[in-house]
């Protein structure tokens, strides 16, 4: 019996199906968990970018109060929103959801969380200063 135990030198068959199986219960648990750190970093990087975009518009509105600002508070046209170095640096940040390949487009929005046209970028209501993303993914169009 002793001289058997020293001569085998590989796994038994239900060795490696035991270890298969384990190694596909833990994948199976791993992947939903990254998926949905996956979507919570989509979900952070547009809240990010949506509150940068918040204040450079609350910044605009202030500046157009003042007199070097022309001293009637307005909100910024799309144009002006869009344009690089008007309201933010470098221009308006991408939004992670977009679907259209321009992730930093601007569209005129009627009322928050509802999406105009394709889905991507940016909606924006000039006449309150309210802006939101363009998105169709459930929730993410009501920040």
């Amino acid at each position: 019996m002793r001289n058997r135990n020293q001569q085998r030198r590989g796994f038994t068959l239900i060795e490696l199906v035991t270890v298969i199986v384990i190694l596909g219960i833990l994948s199976a648990v791993a992947l939903p968990v990254y998926l949905d750190y996956r979507a919570d970093a989509r979900s952070a990087a547009c809240k990010g970018a949506l509150g940068a975009l918040r204040a450079g518009v609350a910044n605009y509105y202030a500046f157009a109060a003042t007199p070097a600002g022309g001293g009637n508070a307005a909100y910024p046209s799309i144009t002006i929103l869009g344009t690089a170095n008007s309201v933010m640096n470098g221009g308006v940040p991408d939004n992670p959801y977009d679907t259209d390949g321009t992730g930093n487009n601007l569209v005129a929005g009627t009322s928050k969380g509802t999406v105009t046209g394709t889905t991507g970028g940016w909606s924006y209501n000039v006449a309150t200063g309210e802006i939101w993303p363009n998105s169709n993914t459930a929730g993410e169009n009501a920040y």
